[in-house]
């Protein structure tokens, strides 16, 4: 086994027994449970959360921005026992989680730990990926109320893991999670919504879910509706409150909301004018990788506007917007025209800022 795993978990490797959903489901906790080993996995590996994209209100239903992925969270309220196994899988110490988990399950039938034991299987974090057993485990907890599991096995259904798919299914399932309060749940069932390929398209509906899940403080929730108050689908047009989710979301690092934030502060759209504070944002932007924010803040820096003027700077943020994608024929004069070492100065700049942002990351 790879020395990666923790050397506590490594001593309780050969003491881990899994339950089976099935076995459990048949004798209930109160029974001898049947076991078997857990399969050792391959060493653990970054795993995203199958969270839809925001969907956008074309007809071609291509997919802008993205949701963040989320390991599990505990329960509010759920005791130290609990806390154990989620501390541990957050740890990285996934053999300890599922022998904490699996314990809660035969003695208590706890339906949180259900859902970690489902998790784990779904991502092959501390045994082999095995989606008809995350499944099950999922199953089991939903039925038992867990709000967690409904959303996951809700993305089971509406991607067909481990089965048919079954979009029915997995709308009543979001539908259900989303009465209980989970925010990914209102935030996914809106963007169905919004889509208009899963369900009918309904802009009304789909801001009636978002406010709850914009109001919770979810980043991609007050950004979805922000476009909608923007665009006055489904709300009344009100450019102000856009403005205002916009710039809660982008506080909480949703890039696109940082990009959208800092056009409004620049032209003073719903929100005072302040082009410095604009710059302060497109430079977050434009360092995250935004081809958009990269050729803004090359005009700042070109027109000297919310930052002083910088040639050479200004000549590196175009370029690198253009590898992006980006087309801006003004500034393609505008390097045109510079100075000779400028203009190389800057491609310099650029060449070298993109070989490290392409370089493969260890």
């Amino acid at each position: 086994m790879s020395s990666c795993w923790p050397r506590g978990v490594l001593l309780l490797a050969g003491a881990i027994v899994a339950t089976t959903p099935a076995a459990w489901a048949q004798v209930g906790p109160s029974a001898q449970p049947q076991v078997r080993p857990a399969t050792p996995a391959a060493p653990p590996r970054s795993v995203h959360k199958p969270v839809m994209q925001p969907l956008p209100f074309t007809d071609k239903g291509q997919p802008f921005g993205a949701a963040p992925p989320a390991a599990p969270a505990p329960a509010p309220g759920a005791g130290p026992e609990p806390d154990i196994a989620y501390g541990a899988y957050q740890e990285g110490h996934f053999l300890t989680a599922l022998r904490v988990a699996t314990r809660r399950v035969n003695e208590k039938a706890d339906p949180k730990a259900m859902t970690l034991l489902g998790w784990l299987y779904a991502n092959g974090e501390g045994v082999r990926s095995d989606d008809q057993i995350a499944l099950s485990w999922y199953k089991l907890a939903a039925d038992r109320g867990d709000r967690e599991a409904m959303f996951e096995l809700a993305m089971f259904r509406l991607r067909g893991r481990g089965g048919p798919r079954d979009r029915d299914a997995a709308v009543a399932l979001l539908e259900r999670a989303a009465s209980l309060g989970h925010i990914a749940a209102i935030y996914n069932l809106a963007l169905l919504y919004l889509g208009g390929q899963e369900l009918p398209r309904d802009f009304a509906k789909a801001a009636a879910l978002l406010r709850p899940a914009a109001d919770a403080g979810s980043p991609e929730a007050q950004y979805a509706l922000a476009t909608l108050y923007k665009e006055g689908r489904g709300v009344p047009q009100d450019v102000a409150e856009a403005v205002k989710l916009l710039g809660a979301a982008a506080q909480a690092g949703n890039l696109d909301a940082v990009v959208e934030f800092a056009i409004a502060l620049f032209n003073g759209s719903g929100i005072a004018k302040d082009e410095a504070r604009a710059a302060g944002f497109f430079v977050k932007a434009a360092l995250r990788g935004s081809p958009i924010a990269q050729d803004r803040l090359a005009r700042i820096l070109s027109a000297g506007r919310g930052l002083p003027a910088d040639p050479v700077a200004a000549a590196k943020w175009h370029i690198i917007s253009k590898a992006g994608g980006e087309s801006d024929p003004s500034l393609d004069v505008f390097v045109e025209r510079l100075p000779p070492e400028q203009r190389q100065a800057g491609e310099q700049a650029a060449k070298l800022w993109l070989t490290r942002s392409s370089a493969p990351r260890t």
